[in-house]
């Protein structure tokens, strides 16, 4: 199963268990009907703006998984621990 298909069930899930349909998860995220349908179905020419709002509406949190991930962050942490000194 692709990400995109495995995400587009996960809101699915989502959507259903919090009682909504399509249409009022469209109008909760400011989008158009076919924008759910076609996340739930899976297709990948989605707007990542579109899906956000969705996941959003949702309370769905992505996370970055990946081998450099861990470094990233905690670059970031010393990077904002620095500009928190220089105040």
């Amino acid at each position: 199963m692709s990400q995109a298909a495995e995400l587009g069930r996960i809101v699915r899930f989502h959507r259903k268990k919090s009682g909504l349909t399509q249409i009022e998860l469209a109008n909760l995220a400011s989008l158009g009907k076919s924008t759910v349908f076609d996340i739930e179905k899976g297709k990948a020419s989605v707007r990542l703006d579109s899906l956000l709002k969705v996941l959003s509406v949702l309370n769905i949190r992505l996370q970055a998984q990946g081998p450099l991930v861990q470094e990233f962050q905690e670059q970031q942490e010393l990077e904002q621990q620095g500009s928190e000194q220089d105040e």
